[in-house]
C-alpha cells in the first residue's frame, strides 16, 4: 500500500485541507538541535519524499539553500509548489528516490522522514527484510551516496531502532559514518546521522555485514504475531 504512488495520490488530496500538511514522527521543532548543528552557510539540501510536511519549508528558513523537495505523487508537488511559490530557492520535483536524477555530489544535505519506513512497512519480521526489500533500500541510498557532497550528511528520521535500521546503512560501499539520536517525549523516534567521507565503526561494520547472512533465530526467541509486523505506520502515534 504504501510503496503504491496512487495511495499516496488519494491520501493527499484528502489533506489538501490541513494547513501545515501531516509530519510523521513530529514536526522540525522535536528534532531541529540534532539538525541545526549540520548546517553550514550554503548548505545545498534535498529532502526525499517530501509529502505535504512542513520539513522543507522549515529547513529553508533554517538557511538551507538551494532546497530541493521530491515526491512521487505529483498531486503532492504541485500542491506544494502551488501553497510554496513565493518562497525563493526551493524547487519541488516528482521523482523517484530509487533514480535520482541530480548529478554526482549535488547536496551538502540529504534528509528524509519515514520515506524509508513506508518501503519498509510491508515486512512481517524487521530481523529477517525480504531480499526485494533489502534491494530497495540499498538503491535509495546508494543514489543519496552519490548525489551528495565529499564531506555531504545524510539524515533518516525513522521509527525503526538501531539493531533493526543500522544495518541497512552501515555498508561500507555508501562510504560515510552512522550515529544515532533519539527524540521525544511519551515516545522516542530515531535520528540517524550519516557523513560522508568518514568510516564505519568496527561495530556499525559488524551490523552491517550481518544484513547479508542468513538470520538464525534464538531458541528461546518468540516470533512476532500478525499483529507485531512492520505495519505500524496505520497505528503510529504522532
Amino acid at each position: 500500500m504504501y510503496r503504491d504512488s496512487l495511495y499516496w495520490d488519494g491520501r493527499y488530496l484528502k489533506e489538501r485541507g490541513l494547513p501545515n500538511g501531516f509530519d510523521w514522527f513530529g514536526s522540525y521543532r522535536d528534532f531541529k538541535e540534532l539538525v541545526k548543528e549540520e548546517l553550514l552557510p550554503g548548505t545545498r539540501g534535498l529532502v526525499l519524499g517530501c509529502g505535504n510536511s512542513s520539513l522543507s519549508v522549515d529547513l529553508h528558513e533554517e538557511g538551507v539553500s538551494p532546497l530541493v523537495s521530491i515526491d512521487y505523487s505529483p498531486i503532492c508537488i504541485k500542491e506544494m509548489e502551488q501553497k510554496y511559490a513565493e518562497y525563493q530557492g526551493m524547487s519541488w520535483l516528482v521523482m523517484d528516490a530509487r533514480q535520482l536524477q541530480f548529478t554526482d555530489g549535488s547536496f551538502d544535505l540529504v534528509i528524509e522522514k519515514g520515506t524509508l519506513d513506508a518501503m519498509m512497512v510491508g515486512e512481517r519480521d524487521p530481523w529477517r527484510v525480504s531480499p526485494e526489500t533489502v534491494s530497495l533500500i540499498d538503491q535509495v541510498l546508494s543514489e543519496v551516496s552519490r548525489v551528495l557532497s565529499p564531506s555531504g550528511c545524510f539524515i533518516s528520521v525513522t521509527f525503526s531502532p538501531p539493531h533493526f535500521r543500522t544495518r541497512h546503512y552501515a555498508q561500507p560501499s555508501y562510504g560515510w559514518s552512522v550515529s544515532c539520536n533519539t527524540y521525544g517525549k511519551d515516545f522516542h523516534y530515531f535520528l540517524y546521522t550519516m557523513h560522508k567521507g568518514k568510516r564505519l565503526s568496527p561495530r556499525d561494520t559488524e551490523q552491517g555485514q550481518s544484513l547479508h547472512k542468513p538470520y538464525i533465530l534464538p531458541v528461546a526467541m518468540p516470533t512476532l504475531s500478525e499483529k507485531d509486523d512492520e505495519d505500524f505506520l496505520n497505528n503510529i502515534q504522532i
